[in-house]
């Protein structure tokens, strides 16, 4: 199933959209359960309830107003630094110099504010005169579903209610100058999302390919199969001591390819368009200014 957040006429609605993702239709929820976007839907998933029936006509993809499927973040994105080896490797000198030499020891997790979440087609504002070293990360993330502490690796899988493709936005100079990474990875729409989740059901996250673009030109193009650290083990890590909710997303970690390891290093500008594709789910495409 594929669950999306749009508007029509100004009022946001979570749907349901066709196989071949060219229209969506809108579920029964009232407005207010609509307001946390497709939140709503993940926990009665969880729980076990049924949806609420479609109601009204099938719209056309391309003629309502898309949003994140998750707009309304309860708490910070989990997200996942060095999690390809190839990609470890093109920043070692620069990005990961401090970091433990071993990339295999633990993962290394850092947070995203929800407000830096925005939809699959927003633009993305350039910090101007903060940072001149903005980057892009194409990036697998997973939806929790059930929640729970102290998850098993063996037991992780059950906790995942769907997956969604973001793009893990970063200003490399201030990631770098700050060392903990939450400043650099935080801007205001630095997380572009979407443009739909798709259950577990339907996709596993584990055996997936994800692309890139810059402005036409392929820069990313990896397998999840190839993490260093797989879903069971991020689940399993995340939630040691600390409680997830449903609706927590954990962004899984980014292929070779980004612009800081490129050589020499290639940052994002005015125009830039940026697309992120993932197998299975779909595209996102984001336009820097």
């Amino acid at each position: 199933m594929k669950i999306a957040v749009f508007r029509v006429d100004g009022e946001r609605r979570v749907g349901v959209v066709s196989g071949d993702g060219n229209t969506v239709t809108a579920l029964d929820f009232p407005r207010e359960l609509a307001a946390a976007g497709a939140l709503t839907a993940v926990e009665w998933l969880a729980e076990g309830r049924a949806l609420p029936p479609a109601v009204g006509p099938a719209w056309r993809w391309d003629q309502v107003a898309h949003e994140a499927p998750l707009p309304a973040q309860r708490r910070n994105l989990f997200c996942v630094g060095r999690n390809y080896h190839a990609h470890a490797k093109e920043l070692r000198d620069s990005v990961f110099k401090d970091n433990d030499a071993n990339p295999e020891s633990w993962p290394i997790v850092f947070t995203k504010v929800p407000q830096t979440v925005v939809g699959p087609w927003a633009d993305v504002r350039l910090p101007a005169g903060i940072s001149e070293k903005i980057d892009y990360e194409a990036e697998l993330a997973v939806v929790i579903g059930k929640g729970g502490c102290n998850i098993s690796r063996a037991e992780a899988m059950g906790h995942v209610a769907a997956y969604t493709v973001v793009n893990d936005v970063t200003a490399r100079d201030v990631q770098m100058r700050h060392q903990q990474w939450d400043l650099g990875k935080s801007f205001d729409t630095f997380c572009p999302m979407g443009p739909w989740l798709v259950t577990a059901d339907e996709l596993d996250g584990r055996k997936t390919r994800v692309r890139c673009w810059v402005n036409g030109e392929l820069r990313q193009d990896g397998n999840t199969e190839d993490l260093i650290f797989d879903i069971p083990t991020l689940i399993e890590t995340c939630s040691r001591g600390i409680t997830l909710y449903p609706g927590d997303v954990i962004a899984t970690g980014t292929p070779a390819g980004v612009g800081q390891g490129l050589t020499p290093p290639r940052f994002l500008k005015h125009g830039d368009v940026v697309r992120v594709e993932i197998d299975g789910i779909g595209r996102i495409e984001n336009r820097f200014v």
